[in-house]
């Protein structure tokens, strides 16, 4: 089946409005949880910020690590925001000489709806007019027990799809394999393929992957 495809790929944000005009959002990309927010309109210079975060129904708040007194404008909430299934809140204040601001309630935040995946990579070979395309998922920033970083499939289903990319036209596959064969290709011809990931119950997909090309003996 030939298709035209175009897409984009939004980030998952929630949004947040301070009494002192103070804009922050959460952006989510392969469960990398990330606090963002502006510096308050007209504020005074040299502020500092501190970041708080819960599992929705805690009734204590907890220090964010690595987020108390910084300067930056963001704070990664991965590992305090680490199971997909479960509803957290955020909060935020500012330091001034003059004080400590109000703190900045999020809206309730739910990884496994609300982040969005980067394209699988891709490693491809050819057998005569057969290519073979082995599908490697995006990674989390989460750390398995042998140190190495847990793969989003371990914490959320998805389909990959492949664009086999030939004088303009497009063939969508879908694969829930690490491997795809694709055969009866024409002899001594370059194709080049992307790869993009696709969350089935939502229907939301990623940029697509850089292409790589090959030709067929």
């Amino acid at each position: 089946m030939v298709k035209k495809v175009s897409e984009f790929n939004h980030h998952s944000v929630i949004y947040l409005l301070t009494c002192i005009n103070s804009l922050s959002l959460f952006h989510s990309l392969d469960f990398r949880n990330v606090l963002h927010w502006k510096h308050p309109h007209k504020a005074v210079k040299n502020l500092t910020y501190s970041v708080q975060h819960k599992i929705y129904g805690d009734k204590e708040w907890t220090n964010s690590e690595h987020c108390q007194g910084i300067r930056l404008l963001e704070c990664d909430l991965s590992q305090a925001t680490s199971d997909p299934r479960e509803w957290y809140y955020a909060r935020v204040r500012s330091l001034s000489s003059e004080g400590f601001s109000s703190w900045v309630l999020s809206h309730r935040f739910y990884p496994q709806w609300e982040t969005n995946f980067s394209p699988p990579q891709i490693k491809v070979t050819v057998t005569g007019r057969i290519i073979s395309v082995q599908i490697r998922p995006p990674r989390t920033p989460l750390q398995g027990q042998r140190g190495s970083r847990i793969r989003v499939t371990k914490l959320q289903k998805l389909t990959f799809r492949i664009y086999l990319i030939h004088n303009d036209e497009v063939y969508e596959t879908d694969s829930c394999s690490k491997e795809l064969v694709i055969e009866g290709l024409r002899p001594k011809t370059t194709y080049c393929l992307q790869a993009v990931s696709v969350t089935p119950r939502s229907g939301r997909k990623s940029l697509r992957s850089l292409s790589t090309c090959i030709s067929t003996h």
